[in-house]
């Protein structure tokens, strides 16, 4: 079995005396773990940054095994999230949640090239939070768990949505929330793509996809905790704009 892909590195770990097993977010093939010969070698390893994009030749006796990759760098992002804390915080948590989302071994190339355009933007602080709140949308629609933003669920108006029902994940108007305004999730307009976007809207929006991220997306992959690497990314977030 073999097959030929480009990808985006989620992580790298070592395995035996030089060689290392690495993640992979591939194009065409998914998730994908393999060896990699000689990996943690002075000349290989500085190549394995997690966000690296690599073209990638799997090799493996049968389908299931994990296998064996040959890697050539084709574009490095280490310098861009070296750049600051908010690139850094940003990418790592990008790897963290396709790793922790998407199953092994299942396309999701509309993810993907999502996910790769939003790591072109790394070091770009201007941009990069709203793009990354789209990114978490697009997760969610990935995995199933999208929201539903165009009307309002009770009352099926398009104007004044302002909420979302943390059961539903649909919009809600002003005037279907009612009573139930105060346990509502916050709709900012650019959640909808809409607006000019400043730092407190965004920062409202991450708490919504974050409701979605933690009880609905996370108790369907068995509970695990969403990784840690989320939660420091938007309080870099929270801090930059502090």
């Amino acid at each position: 079995m073999d097959w030929r892909d480009t990808g985006i590195l989620l992580s790298m770990r070592r395995h035996g005396e030089t060689s290392a097993i690495i993640d992979v977010f591939t194009q065409r093939h998914g998730r994908h773990a393999g060896v990699v010969r000689g990996g943690a070698s002075r000349k290989v390893a500085p190549i394995l940054q997690p966000g690296a994009q690599l073209d990638l030749a799997w090799r493996a006796r049968l389908e299931d095994h994990i296998g064996a990759y040959k890697v050539e760098p084709l574009r490095s992002r280490a310098a861009a999230a070296m750049g600051g804390r908010l690139a850094l915080a940003g990418l790592n948590a990008v790897t963290a949640l396709v790793a922790f989302a998407l199953p092994e071994r299942e396309a999701h190339p509309r993810l993907y090239r999502r996910t790769e355009r939003l790591l072109d933007l790394l070091g770009q602080d201007e941009v990069w939070p709203l793009a990354y709140l789209g990114w978490e949308l697009a997760l969610l629609e990935e995995t199933g768990f999208g929201l539903d933003l165009d009307r309002c669920a009770a009352t099926g108006a398009t104007e004044s949505l302002i909420y979302v029902s943390p059961k539903s994940g649909r919009a809600v108007s002003r005037e279907g929330a009612g009573e139930w305004a105060d346990r509502m999730l916050p709709l900012p307009p650019c959640l909808r793509g809409q607006g000019p976007a400043p730092d407190d809207e965004i920062a409202q929006g991450l708490a919504t996809t974050g409701h979605f991220l933690e009880h609905r997306l996370a108790p369907a992959l068995g509970n695990k905790p969403l990784p840690d690497a989320r939660a420091r990314f938007v309080a870099a977030f929270l801090r930059a704009g502090a």
